[in-house]
């Protein structure tokens, strides 16, 4: 990836297209290495289940994750109305000094965290209104996903798959045509489980990507962190490029057929 590929969001211009979470980490200071590694410059955070100021008495992520060398993106995890979402962010906003960005989520089911799409445009809406720049975790409905950009919310997150899944993409075409069909960044959010998915989903033509557990339930989640890394950067990097087309039922050499030496059978050569 070149540095003249940046990624813009919400006005301001980024190199990483990895943005990652901070929990189900051992401790902040692991929530550290791997954001480090993983070169993101971005980082959400679950209000609801994360001190980021609102509990003075326990450790602060913020302390490890200054907002000086990281964009913190608010989070709604946990919230399944509208309501509840809405007063989240706001509380988000009063901690971060006025801090416009969110992620959006309204999920529906606690059983498999898919998200409840009425409520979602509900809260959108209001957020909106409100001067949030949202960013929206949304189900892989292209209706959906225009109404919600036409809305004004700067990016549509649809997942991949469920929450925590590692499933990856289970469905590439719905994807192929949000992107399609986008005037607002499209980022892949929930499902990955490992490089080779995140790879797959920039190829497909995905500004960005967004994960947690893939990273922070691995093995080594430093290691992991390094490995999504370069998957983005090889990912964009093959759909910038444009991948050869596929040739069914057809070969194609990689040599020329030209100027190829011919062997002189034995039985036509004369002698001296």
């Amino acid at each position: 990836m070149t540095n003249t590929d940046i990624f813009t969001l919400a006005g301001r211009h980024y190199s990483s297209r990895l943005l990652v979470g901070t929990g189900k980490y051992k401790d902040f200071e692991e929530t550290r290495q791997a954001i480090e590694t993983s070169g993101a410059e971005i980082v959400t955070v679950a209000i609801r289940r994360t001190n980021i100021g609102q509990n003075p008495g326990e450790p602060n992520l913020l302390d490890f994750l200054p907002p000086e060398k990281f964009t913190i993106l608010p989070n709604t995890a946990g919230c399944y109305t509208a309501d509840d979402a809405v007063r989240t962010l706001r509380l988000a906003r009063e901690l971060l000094d006025g801090h416009k960005l969110v992620k959006l989520e309204v999920l529906g089911d606690k059983a498999n965290l898919f998200p409840n799409m009425p409520e979602t445009l509900k809260a959108a809406k209001t957020l909106v209104d409100d001067g949030f720049d949202v960013m929206v975790y949304c189900t892989d409905d292209p209706i959906q996903c225009r109404m919600l950009s036409d809305m004004g919310c700067v990016a549509v997150m649809p997942l991949a798959s469920l929450i925590g899944s590692g499933m990856g993409i289970v469905n590439p075409w719905n994807l192929r045509l949000i992107i399609d069909q986008a005037t607002v960044p499209v980022l892949v959010d929930a499902g990955v489980g490992t490089a080779s998915d995140a790879a797959v989903a920039m190829e497909l033509g995905c500004d960005a990507i967004l994960m947690n557990t893939a990273i922070a339930g691995a093995r080594n989640p430093v290691l992991m962190a390094s490995a999504m890394k370069k998957a983005v950067q090889a990912g964009r990097e093959a759909y910038l490029a444009g991948r050869m087309p596929r040739k069914y039922y057809s070969a194609d050499p990689s040599s020329p057929d030209q100027g190829l030496l011919q062997s002189v059978s034995p039985q036509t050569t004369s002698a001296s």
